[in-house]
């Protein structure tokens, strides 16, 4: 079992960082949306956002993991042949990924703290609320969280249909081998020049 990265492709580690990571925006964004809108007597009024910042918390925890092992892991290079705009894209899109997923989780922390209190994570931790807190701090939170999900939601978009792009018209392996580990090639060229982000 291929557990780290190499120049070739993906180790078993990052694929599933990436699906979980993926799932867990998927699931949190409409259930954000949702929940706005309940009144007090709804019976998910209380629940739908303990279960938000539960999940939220952990994909922070998740996206904190997932930078320590990209910075731990070679990153494989992109496929022979990818024009230079698309590499130039494709990393703008993984690094625009990885902001914004701190930014919505990190305001997203800052809402729940605001008056000061700590947040439970599926009743088993709690994640102290900062020592100090700037005025309007939920308002300002909770509009940065809004912004940056739905930019995250649409940068995803667009990293999604390049990478269905990738698969049935270039009919390349992008898309591939972050589903499965493939095999070493030792004769494929690589170029640190064009290495993924």
């Amino acid at each position: 079992m291929q557990i780290r990265n190499t120049r070739q492709c993906f180790g078993w580690v990052a694929i599933t960082l990436h699906w979980v990571t993926a799932a867990a925006v998927l699931a949190l964004f409409p259930l954000g949306v949702w929940m706005v809108d309940l009144d007090y007597y709804h019976p998910w009024y209380n629940r739908a956002p303990a279960l938000h910042v539960s999940v939220g918390m952990t994909l922070l925890a998740l996206i904190l993991v997932r930078i320590g092992w990209r910075l731990a892991n070679p990153v494989p290079a992109f496929e022979p042949g990818m024009p230079a705009w698309e590499r130039l894209a494709a990393r703008a899109a993984h690094y625009a990924m990885y902001a914004l997923l701190l930014v919505v989780t990190l305001s997203g922390y800052l809402i729940p703290t605001a008056d000061g209190k700590a947040v439970a994570v599926f009743g088993l931790v709690e994640v102290p609320a900062l020592p100090w807190r700037p005025a309007r701090q939920e308002d300002l939170a909770g509009l940065v969280h809004r912004w940056a999900a739905w930019t995250l939601m649409g940068v995803a978009t667009l990293h999604t249909l390049a990478a269905l792009k990738h698969h049935f018209l270039d009919r390349d392996r992008t898309l591939v081998r972050m589903l499965r580990p493939g095999p070493a090639d030792a004769n494929r060229p690589t170029d640190d020049r064009e290495e993924q982000a």
